[in-house]
């Protein structure tokens, strides 16, 4: 039955903004332009940090990573979501769904994994700076870089593959995209077992990485704190802004999301959401953590005139 159930379904209706018809147009306009941005400042972060010597320190690789993955997730959710804005039969086939509702729930995992992998970065950069680079080392980063993205596989993906469930028509999903939230109601069987490990999974992949990052903070906070220099606490301060401000915005979304009131629950403010954490919030943070900090302007500076030089050599060369 499991087998028939899945062969039928060929197509999912994704819904969307499709009951504010007048929206869809500028919608895709805009979101186009946060796409752009996205893949442009992401693939921007990891090119300097690749050709600047200087961006070769553990904070810089773990933010190399975070770069990929925002623009992975971006890519898995944004062309689909651009392509119905513009045509009239909104739907999604069924397996590329599956691949959506796996991908999103990995790359969500995976983000928190590393963003709190980045605040122990954070925590061992001031709280141990003479030992730094001898505690985060190369092989240590790697190590951890990989912890991360297999974790974050094994506690999202693998679960849900051995519990998936047959779906019940209507195959009509009001959102923008598939997610395992939004899946969970068109599951046709009882779905206690797999909320359960939802909520199992949830604590393991949120709520321990939001611990590491609240730890590493506090840490921090002692740390600045008996730092006697104002210019000293500044400085120290400054090397985690970025990070706060993108785990704010990440677990803010996420708090918002599914701790909010069922009274302040509506399906409109749930697609924006979405569209926060899966469109704008990955295009902010290039921006954010990588492209206003001083060294990674100074990287960049040093890239190009590097790449005019290369351009001015070899127009000499071939006038000669």
């Amino acid at each position: 039955m499991r087998r028939q159930n899945f062969s039928i379904i060929t197509e999912l209706v994704l819904v969307g903004f499709s009951d504010h018809p007048q929206t869809e147009i500028p919608l895709f306009l805009f979101f186009s332009l946060v796409y752009l941005a996205n893949c442009l400042g992401n693939t921007a972060v990891i090119t300097l940090v690749a050709l600047g010597s200087s961006l070769q320190t553990p904070m810089y690789f773990f933010l190399c990573h975070l770069a990929f993955l925002n623009g992975f997730f971006s890519t898995v959710v944004t062309p689909k979501m651009l392509f119905n804005f513009l045509t009239s039969r909104k739907v999604i086939s069924y397996p590329f769904c599956l691949a959506q509702t796996y991908l999103t729930l990995f790359l969500e995992s995976t983000e928190c994994f590393l963003l709190a992998v980045m605040a122990i970065d954070r925590y061992v950069a001031i709280c141990y700076p003479l030992r730094y680079l001898l505690i985060m080392s190369w092989a240590v980063c790697v190590a951890l870089a990989v912890a991360v993205w297999v974790i974050g596989f094994c506690a999202s993906v693998v679960p849900l593959y051995i519990k998936i469930l047959p779906l019940c028509g209507p195959y009509i999903v009001d959102y923008l995209f598939c997610e395992l939230p939004i899946l969970l109601h068109l599951f046709c069987s009882d779905t206690s077992l797999l909320e359960t490990m939802m909520a199992i999974g949830g604590a393991g992949t949120v709520l321990f990485p939001f611990l590491l990052i609240v730890l590493s903070y506090l840490r921090i906070l002692v740390a600045v704190i008996r730092i006697d220099s104002a210019e000293g606490r500044k400085k120290a301060f400054s090397t985690c802004a970025s990070h706060l401000v993108v785990v704010t915005i990440y677990y803010g979304t996420g708090l918002i999301r599914y701790l909010r009131p069922k009274s302040l629950y509506s399906a409109e403010g749930d697609k924006l959401i979405s569209v926060f954490y899966a469109v704008i919030g990955p295009a902010l943070n290039p921006f954010i953590y990588g492209l206003r900090n001083k060294e990674v302007q100074n990287a960049m500076r040093r890239v190009i005139e590097k790449y005019k030089n290369a351009q001015e050599s070899r127009s000499r060369i071939l006038g000669s």
